[in-house]
């Protein structure tokens, strides 16, 4: 079974969208802030963006939790900011990628609203510079988080049971 990524930068949404989706599928539902070593956690709660050293022990567990769910398929969420990290999740198996995509106000906003967060403001500027948008050969469906949570996730079931057999 195909196992989920729910990707973009922080604030876009993720969690919301990853449970609920998890949820209609009635599958189990993994956030990606749980595979961050405490080093990781730390070093971004001090305002400091994460490098690609830092990034590979994280992907490569989230790649391992794509692997121990391919027969029961999931959904789990991830930055998955670049292209070689979306293919380091690839190695796990079949993923198809969900893109939340939005405007950095709306992003700043949703970031400041949030409470017991670990990740500051301060750091997406350096995650939009980062991100490279799903490629047209990646599996997946880019959304628009000014969508409703519940439009997201119609949307994203309506494209995954097409490319189904």
């Amino acid at each position: 079974m195909t196992v989920i990524v729910v990707m973009g930068v922080a604030g876009s949404g993720k969690t919301t969208v990853g449970s609920a989706l998890a949820e209609r599928l009635g599958v189990e539902y993994a956030e990606a802030d749980a595979f961050h070593p405490p080093a990781n956690i730390e070093k971004m709660s001090s305002g400091h963006p994460l490098d690609d050293e830092d990034r590979w022990p994280w992907l490569h567990a989230i790649a391992a939790w794509i692997s121990e769910h391919q027969a029961t398929g999931g959904v789990v969420s991830s930055s998955a900011l670049k292209r070689r990290y979306r293919d380091v999740l690839r190695t796990g198996g079949d993923v198809w990628f969900l893109h939340l995509d939005g405007p950095r106000d709306v992003l700043a906003e949703r970031m400041q609203g949030r409470t017991g967060h670990f990740m500051p403001v301060s750091l997406l500027d350096s995650q939009l510079a980062d991100l490279e948008p799903l490629e047209t050969d990646e599996r997946g469906l880019i959304a628009d988080i000014l969508e409703p949570p519940s439009a997201i996730v119609d949307r994203a079931l309506t494209e995954l049971a097409k490319e189904q057999p």
